[in-house]
């Protein structure tokens, strides 16, 4: 077995949304995507405050992928031209597949907008493979309740998303596979991931920093990694990252937007089926 080392590190560059505090490490300079992971945009962490405006995504397209939101601290209000509503709170995940055509919202809901709060919220895009960018759209919505996290060694837990770990499997069943999970480490933990060979592999420092080998991952920084068998992350003062790994899709990825196909004409028709109505309307959810 051989250990995943650390080659580069990343660091998010800053791409705010209006008064909403955006971190993007994932398309960035010199890198376009990790494997099957094609963005992450880091959200917060920040605090409205009461009659605030909430997060700014209204209605708008998706299609060829899927993306997946963790919400750490605030809350997110989805609803989708499927027929999809919910409202979650922090610890919750939503996994979304656009397959071939969605339209939906992701706003706060009017008690945040009222109240305000602290936010921070992690959205990440996962590709798919040609022979499943046309499918049906679907969509699940969990609270924080279904991820209760797993000890794993002293000082370290993983919250299950999807995928295998410890004898656990998560809550979400991926399409294609996907391993994902946020973990919490405490200072001094020690943390290993193994079944990693032949695998795209995503890591994201998203609070504290954590060392793989003696290389450090600093705070709000993706990792590039080297192939191997066995990830194993040490914390030297508390830390929550975001991992993940995913078989590798062979295809050429063609982005523009909200749409991610296999080539040109394909995104091109996608905008044509979209501007003809054929994702359907999404709702705003009122609260």
């Amino acid at each position: 077995m051989t250990d995943v080392t650390l080659r580069a590190t990343h660091a998010a560059y800053r791409d705010d949304i209006g008064d909403l505090v955006t971190r993007r490490p994932v398309p960035g300079p010199g890198l376009e995507q990790i494997g099957a992971f094609l963005f992450l945009n880091h959200h917060g962490p920040q605090t409205y405050p009461q009659n605030n405006r909430g997060l700014p995504f209204g209605p708008h397209p998706h299609r060829g992928f899927e993306t997946v939101t963790f919400i750490l601290e605030g809350s997110l209000a989805h609803t989708d031209s499927a027929g999809h509503e919910s409202i979650i709170r922090a610890g919750g995940v939503q996994w979304m597949t656009a397959g071939r055509g969605i339209v939906h919202a992701e706003v706060s809901p009017a008690e945040f907008k009222r109240d305000g709060g602290p936010m921070e919220i992690l959205q990440l895009w996962v590709n798919l493979p040609s022979r499943l960018k046309m499918t049906a759209p679907r969509y699940v919505g969990l609270q924080a309740e279904a991820f209760p996290g797993v000890a794993a060694g002293d000082g370290a837990t993983v919250h299950l998303v999807s995928g295998a770990f410890e004898g656990r499997t998560g809550p979400i069943e991926s399409l294609t596979g996907v391993f994902l999970c946020w973990a919490e480490l405490a200072a001094g933990a020690t943390l290993t991931f193994d079944g990693l060979a032949g695998r795209d592999l995503f890591l994201y420092a998203v609070r504290g920093s954590v060392r793989v080998g003696e290389r450090a991952l600093p705070n709000w920084h993706l990792a590039s990694l080297s192939a191997g068998d066995t990830l194993t992350l040490t914390a030297d003062a508390p830390a929550l990252v975001l991992f993940g790994h995913a078989a590798p899709i062979p295809e050429p990825v063609v982005a523009h937007g909200p749409f991610v196909m296999n080539s040109v004409q394909e995104i091109h028709q996608a905008y044509a089926d979209y501007q003809r109505g054929l994702f359907g309307v999404a709702e705003i959810v009122a609260g």
